[in-house]
């Protein structure tokens, strides 16, 4: 028995609207519409688990006519232009698969269809068994004993007993049973007043669309209702059935610059699928590449040992206040009770020195049995001289913030050197997250404790200040010690 595995071929452009038409919209933070990305990636990420020793393709239609418009001028016209917010999702699609390291094939002049038909014929002649994936009807015309087809939407496989179970007819007269029908959806005209009824009824009863107008005269024996007159009607449409035949046919002969046995999957390119996931905000498939020991753009993954300090008395403060003065460089934090900077209140300041270690002073945890805390206008007094002096270097996260809820408290912050979210936002303008949680993901491989794991979330979500401080303390510091990094 052959345990060569099968060759896998998508049809990626029907995944697109597959994906767009039939899951429910998505968008990300930016208002970015996401959801066919989502859709179609994930459909491709099961077939990798799947068919994981599968060299799996995705064909894609290219831009512009195909010989099909040259052969019926009015092809596809009634299809309805690609909606703005399906349009921009495109490119995002093409990349993600390429950097998944998958056969990206868009080849112009034809349909996707005609290249997944060419490369699934050769390969089913060298006797190589191929899976195509799509919701295509019209493919079921390639099944044989090698060529199946898999829907992923509905879950199902179809064989050469499973085309005639769900058309009536083998795979040898789906043309001639699309040829006779019609299809509404790519405007090929049929034969006027011909059903998938009256379609199988004549297939069944006489064979091919050549053997149906080779015994024109048996029609009217065939037992279906209107029988009697549609010899006359099928006469009068000849040619309109053997166009349809011609457009409803998947061509098999394309030259193609890759033959089936040329295509295999290559390395997928971890960085960039880091850049995409972080653009469309697909948090789950970024800690899936996390645990799968992703390389990122600018330091590889490592380990690093943390020491994070809870400061609760004076003399530790004290004790870190000397080390703030003495250090080159430190980050700094504040945890507030609001985003918005007119109405937060101070809950705790947070440093960090050197990596892995830093501390949070907690100052306005007002929860019930909240521990003991450090008078909070005592400690930005003792902190002003610091925070105030422009000689001693500074970075944060969104810095314009903390300076401006500082400022509430008459405290000008000053000596700032970097702010990481400006950074990103240099290095990679186009970029749709610049929060610390995506770029400690996308430069240090580092997954980090979210808000939302502190806090919650929806209506039930706790402010800071009700969050417990032993909970806290490692978050705020966190902060501090990923931004220094």
């Amino acid at each position: 028995m052959d345990s060569t595995p099968p060759i896998v071929l998508v049809d990626g452009s029907s995944y697109v609207y597959r994906a767009f038409h039939a899951l429910p919209p998505l968008t990300n933070s930016r208002g970015q519409a996401t959801g066919a990305v989502k859709g179609v990636i994930s459909m491709l990420r099961r077939l990798c688990k799947d068919y994981p020793q599968s060299p799996i393709a995705v064909v894609f239609d290219a831009k512009g006519k195909t010989f099909r418009d040259d052969m019926y001028a009015l092809y596809k016209a009634h299809r309805p232009p690609m909606p703005d917010e399906l349009r921009g999702q495109i490119e995002p699609i093409h990349e993600i698969v390429k950097a998944m390291g998958l056969p990206f094939i868009c080849e112009p002049g034809v349909e996707a269809d005609d290249v997944i038909g060419t490369l699934a014929r050769q390969a089913s002649e060298q006797g190589r068994d191929v899976v195509i994936s799509t919701g295509d009807k019209d493919m079921a015309q390639l099944v044989d004993h090698h060529i199946t087809l898999v829907n992923t939407m509905t879950d199902t496989v179809m064989d050469e007993a499973g085309v005639v179970d769900k058309f009536g007819v083998g795979p040898g007269l789906i043309i001639d049973f699309l040829a006779l029908m019609g299809d509404k959806v790519d405007n090929i005209p049929g034969v006027a007043g011909v059903g998938e009824k009256t379609a199988l009824g004549l297939l069944q009863g006489l064979g091919s669309v050549d053997q149906i107008y080779a015994d024109l005269d048996k029609v009217a024996d065939l037992e279906f209702r209107g029988a009697r007159t549609m010899g006359a009607r099928l006469a009068a449409q000849k040619d309109n059935a053997y166009l349809s035949y011609a457009l409803a046919t998947i061509k098999t002969d394309v030259a193609l610059d890759q033959t089936p046995e040329q295509l295999h999957n290559s390395e997928p390119d971890r960085d960039a699928l880091v850049d995409w996931y972080t653009r469309m905000e697909f948090r789950s498939w970024l800690e899936d590449l996390l645990q799968e020991g992703v390389a990122t753009p600018n330091a590889p993954v490592e380990t690093v040992e943390v020491c994070y300090d809870i400061v609760t008395e004076q003399g530790a403060l004290d004790a870190w206040l000397e080390r703030l003065w003495a250090a080159d460089l430190f980050a700094f934090d504040t945890e507030t009770t609001s985003l918005d900077y007119m109405e937060a209140q101070v809950v705790g300041v947070s440093f960090a020195i050197e990596q892995g270690e830093a501390a949070y002073v907690p100052l306005a945890h007002d929860y019930l049995g909240a521990p003991r805390q450090l008078n909070r206008e005592a400690v930005l007094e003792q902190l002003r001289p610091l925070l105030e002096d422009e000689q001693q270097a500074k970075v944060g996260q969104n810095l314009k913030y903390d300076a401006s809820v500082l400022a509430n408290h008459g405290i000008s912050l000053r000596g700032i050197r970097f702010d990481t979210m400006l950074e990103s936002y240099v290095l990679d303008s186009t970029a749709t997250r610049h929060d610390m949680d995506s770029l400690a993901l996308k430069y240090l491989g580092q997954k980090t404790i979210h808000f939302e794991d502190v806090a919650g979330k929806g209506a039930k979500q706790l402010t800071f200040n009700q969050i417990n401080v032993e909970e806290a303390g490692p978050y705020a510091a966190e902060d501090a010690d990923i931004t220094l990094r």
